[in-house]
This record gives structure tokens, C-alpha cells and sequence, in this order.
């Protein structure tokens, strides 16, 4: 397989066509836009624009009960008006790929730069219990490879599943291998219109409504929280770089930001989740091994808040607000914690 150039935002267009991706909805936003623009090209791939972001995930939630592979993309704006269909979509178990392309919030913020916002909107956009399993590449090839990967996820566990990038990564333009030698996996459930299956966003027990049925509703929630758990293992993504030298701090980043932690693998131990949430276990054992967690994001902390939460402890934090990422501002900041 030869090399190709490819923008971020291509790339992801490109991995959803080897998924096996059939119907795609979206309505066009910064900085996501290339990816319903790579559609439209796509010769096997149903495309439709959309009126907004409510129709769009509203189509592709009907598209894959029809038995498609389908997807969405949008930005935090979009994103914000999808979350009550990506509650349905949760509770009446539909496989589907939304793409977040993150940029500056809340509300229109500044739609050409990026940032790191929507973080625990991901996991606590809807109301309700809900447990989205969350995938965040930092390069064109990882976006690339976990595209396939947020397909298979979301086949596995009946769900929507989130792949999170951003301004600066999505338009990247790296040369990778695009293989197309990924296990593929084939949707498994019938289609809408066979058998008496019955859809709805009620608790329910198999295709039956059960609205005042509380045991049956604690049934159904744990079974959907088991069932998320136990497919994100399967999905078990992360990377951890021993610092070459004696340290007591762990450094973790993601995403965009990400990139530029590497510049301080000499000086400490570098974690990087790549599966947001459920957050990796090994995690755990890996902070235990230091006294400091230093955590580094483009935001006001979202991630390190849910780090404290998994580990039990305090952890430090540099905020590095959206829109800029700059190694002089990050050096400072983070020998400042030393």
C-alpha cells in the first residue's frame, strides 16, 4: 500500500469508507467541514446534508436501524444539539459513529482553533445514565486507525460511540499508510422491519415498553453499563512512556496537546490515553508508581477532574485555554509546578 498525504479530517473519511460506513448525515461546521466534503465523493457511501445537527443525527440513528453503518460529524456546537438523540440512541442500543472536531466554546467561540472543551460534555452531554465509550487519536494515522476502531466498537457494544479530534488535528496533514487489513466487524442485528422489533426511548424489557416497572428499569441500566464495560475492554487504548531517568512525576496529556508532552519524555513519565472513557484501567497501577500527577489539557481541567475521581487523589493541573499551543507558554508553565 503505497504512502498518501492526507489531511486529518481525510483520513477519517477515508478509515470510515474501510469500516464499512454506508450512510452518512451531517451539516456542514468548522473545523469539520472536509469530512461531509469527502463524502459527497464517495461512490458507496449514501450522503445527505443536512438542515442542522438535530436532523443530521436524527437520520444517521434511522439509517443504522435500517441495518447501514452509519455516521456524523460536527463540532462542539453541533455536538451540543445532538445530545438528546444521542441519549435515544444509548437507550435503544444503535450503532453509530459520531465525530467530534473540537474547536474554542462555548457557544460559536472562535470556530478556526481548536482546543480540548468537550471533554466530559461526552460523557454527561444527555441526561440520564449513559456509558459512551470515547476514542481520541492525536495524529492523522491514529485518526486513521481509531476510526476503524470506533466502528468495530460501536457494532460490539450496540452504541453510539465518540471519536473525539480537533482544530490543529484534523487539519494536519501527515503521510501515512492507509492498509485497509483491520478486522471488520459486520452488523449482527436484524433490520427495522423484521420480526416485531419495537424501538423506543422508554424503559423497556426486550421490544416491550415498561414505563412504572422499576426493577425492570435497574435491570436494564446495569446490563447496559455491563455491556459498555465489558466492549471497552476490547478497546484498551493508551500509551505510557517511561522517563530514560529517575522522576516522581507523571505527566498526562491527549489529543493535540499531546504532541507537545513528548518534548518532556526526558524529564518525566508520559501518559496518554487514547480511549477517554471508560478510563483506562491501567491507569492505577501506573500513577501508583509516582508521587505527582501533572496533568496537561486545553481546558479549565475537565480530564483532571475525572483523574482525581478514578484515582483518589489530587493531581496537578496546567491549563493551556483553547486556541493556542505554544511550547515557550507550556515549558514555563509546567517547570513552574517542578
Amino acid at each position: 500500500m503505497p504512502k498518501q498525504l492526507l489531511q486529518g479530517n481525510q483520513a477519517i473519511a477515508m478509515a470510515a469508507e474501510v469500516a464499512g460506513l454506508k450512510f452518512f448525515a451531517g451539516y456542514p461546521i468548522t473545523p469539520a467541514s472536509e469530512i461531509i466534503h469527502e463524502m459527497v465523493n464517495k461512490m458507496h457511501i449514501r450522503t445527505l446534508q443536512m438542515e442542522d445537527e438535530i436532523a443530521s443525527i436524527n437520520a444517521i440513528i434511522g439509517a443504522s436501524l435500517a441495518g447501514l453503518k452509519a455516521m456524523t460529524a460536527t463540532s462542539g456546537p453541533g455536538f451540543s444539539l445532538m445530545q438528546e438523540s444521542i441519549g435515544l440512541a444509548h437507550m435503544m442500543e444503535v450503532p453509530l459513529v459520531i465525530v467530534n472536531v473540537q474547536r474554542v466554546g462555548p457557544s460559536t467561540g472562535m470556530p478556526t482553533l481548536p482546543a480540548q472543551g468537550d471533554v466530559i460534555q461526552c460523557i454527561h452531554g444527555s441526561h440520564g445514565d449513559y456509558f459512551p465509550i470515547v476514542f481520541y487519536p492525536n495524529s492523522v494515522s491514529e485518526l486513521y486507525q481509531y476510526t476503524v476502531a470506533a466502528f468495530n466498537a460501536a457494532e460490539e457494544s450496540l452504541s453510539p460511540v465518540i471519536l473525539l479530534s480537533d482544530g490543529y488535528i484534523s487539519h494536519l496533514y501527515e503521510t501515512i499508510v492507509p492498509h485497509r487489513d483491520f478486522a471488520i466487524k459486520t452488523r449482527t442485528r436484524p433490520p427495522l422491519g423484521t420480526g416485531n422489533r419495537h424501538f423506543t426511548g422508554l424503559s423497556h424489557e426486550d421490544s416491550a415498553p415498561k414505563t412504572s416497572d422499576v426493577d425492570n428499569y435497574r435491570r436494564l441500566i446495569t446490563r447496559l453499563y455491563e455491556k459498555q464495560q465489558m466492549t471497552a475492554q476490547r478497546y484498551n487504548f493508551y500509551e505510557y512512556l517511561e522517563c530514560g531517568k529517575e522522576t516522581d512525576m507523571l505527566l498526562i496529556s491527549y489529543g493535540a496537546l499531546s504532541r507537545i508532552a513528548y518534548y518532556f519524555k526526558h524529564d518525566f513519565a508520559l501518559y496518554r490515553p487514547i480511549r477517554m472513557f471508560p478510563v483506562v484501567e491501567e491507569i492505577k497501577a501506573i500513577a501508583s508508581r509516582y508521587k505527582r500527577i501533572l496533568i496537561l489539557e486545553m481546558n479549565v481541567g475537565q480530564y483532571a477532574r475525572e483523574i482525581e475521581r478514578i484515582l483518589h487523589r489530587e493531581v496537578e493541573f496546567v491549563p493551556i485555554l483553547g486556541g493556542r499551543i505554544d511550547l515557550k507558554e507550556i515549558k514555563q508553565k509546567i517547570y513552574e509546578q517542578r
